[in-house]
């Protein structure tokens, strides 16, 4: 083999490129996608055209079997194609989340009432005072201040009856908020306060990230309910389908784990692998979906019970999600908000 063939590869015999899948199969704008095929480069080392809906997206790596592209802002879901030497592949779908909310500040899962109205904090740095602690995006997408005069306000949950709870990370205290958006203390104490969760039977749980998950009984009397290793950001918490509390809480290390305590408090590593994993939301099979790394690719994870990880979205400063009663997921980073169509139907929390 000569070097020019060394260099080129496999050659590209007939010139037309072939799309066999893309990985992952959803993407923030921004996001990076694997497009696995063949017959994908032009010859003389030139670089093919990658179209998603039509629109050009800049090429990261390209190759014979497969080209990494960056999903251009502005793209719409549809069909991507490859073009090289005056061919064009096959289209194969990729679901694009769209933003609906910019300027915010969310640091765990965005929380969504039966409505459909959605809720994102603008928590702010650690002791900064912000206009605006939620915003509330109607299902129309229109925002609107909601709650005001709340220091760094973090995990929101809503109770069974769809009454909204909000930690503040900065006082250590949940608040209750009424539908118009008036607070109320409901527990005090909790350390450093960031995610909370509800059970079915009306029970709080608080992530205090110094190390400690309390339990809020419907009665407010308040229990250690399982200690696990500090967090440099935040504890984040959902219940699977058989009640099963997961938590993720990021380190310095960057092969974190998923932590499962079970009813009795009794901690267990569910998986590790995972860089700064952050917000987690369960689907009605019992799927977990993190805002994490995995193999050095940031997006959304998804982890099935017999733990296999795989990345499932791909996107940069992913730090929590949602899902609606319609199968879509809403998506935060730590400035923005975005909805994607998705068709996965998450566990019910109201």
């Amino acid at each position: 083999m000569g070097i020019t063939e060394s260099l080129l590869g496999k050659k590209n015999v007939d010139g037309n490129p072939y799309i066999e899948a893309i990985d992952p199969p959803a993407s923030l704008p921004g996001g990076e996608v694997r497009i696995l095929g063949r017959a994908l480069k032009p010859p003389q080392l030139a670089r093919p055209e990658v179209l998603f809906s039509g629109m050009r997206g800049p090429i990261v790596v390209s190759s014979e079997d497969f080209v990494i592209a960056r999903v251009p802002f502005g793209a719409q879901s549809g069909l991507v194609t490859v073009q090289n030497n005056g061919y064009v592949s096959n289209g194969r779908e990729l679901k694009i989340a769209q933003p609906i909310a910019e300027s915010l500040h969310p640091v765990a899962n965005p929380a969504i009432d039966r409505d459909g109205n959605i809720y994102v904090t603008y928590s702010g740095g650690r002791g900064q005072k912000v206009p605006v602690a939620i915003y509330k995006i109607d299902p129309d997408y229109n925002v609107k201040p909601f709650l005001p005069e709340l220091m760094n306000a973090t995990g929101m949950a809503f109770d069974p009856q769809g009454q909204l709870y909000v930690s503040s990370r900065y006082d250590g205290t949940v608040y209750r908020v009424a539908p118009n958006g008036t607070l109320s203390t409901y527990a005090e104490g909790m350390g450093v306060a960031t995610g909370i969760a509800f059970d079915k039977s009306g029970n709080l749980y608080v992530g205090d990230r110094s190390g400690t998950i309390w339990r809020i009984a419907p009665d407010r009397q308040i229990f250690v309910f399982a200690t696990l290793e500090p967090s440099v950001a935040a504890y984040h918490l959902a219940f699977a389908p058989d009640g099963t509390l997961y938590v993720t809480g990021p380190t310095n290390s960057s092969f974190d784990a998923v932590y499962s305590v079970d009813p009795h408090g009794t901690v267990a590593v569910f998986y590790r692998g995972l860089g700064r994993p952050q917000g987690l939301a369960f689907d009605l099979q019992g799927n977990l979906y993190v805002a994490a790394s995995l193999g050095g690719k940031r997006g959304i994870v998804k982890i099935t019970p017999d733990k296999h990880a795989s990345l499932v979205i791909a996107g940069h400063g992913l730090v929590g999600l949602a899902f609606n009663r319609t199968g879509g997921a809403v998506l935060v980073t730590t400035n923005a908000v975005f909805y994607l169509t998705w068709g996965v139907q998450g566990l019910s929390l109201i």
